[in-house]
C-alpha cells in the first residue's frame, strides 16, 4: 500500500467516519430525553450557591 491508495482511502472514508459522528453528536444533543441535562448545565454559570 503507498501513500496514494492510502491518502485516497482515508479521504473518502474519513469524510464518511467524521460525518456519521457529526449527526450522531446532533442526535444525541437534540434528544428529547436529554433536554432536561442541558437544560440545568445551561444554567450552572448563573445559579449563585453559597458554599
Amino acid at each position: 500500500m503507498d501513500y496514494d491508495t492510502l491518502a485516497t482511502f482515508s479521504r473518502s472514508w474519513g469524510t464518511v467516519y467524521l460525518m456519521l459522528v457529526f449527526f450522531a453528536l446532533c442526535a444525541y444533543a437534540l434528544w428529547p430525553r436529554n433536554r432536561d441535562k442541558f437544560d440545568r448545565a445551561s444554567r450552572m454559570p448563573l445559579d449563585e450557591d453559597d458554599r
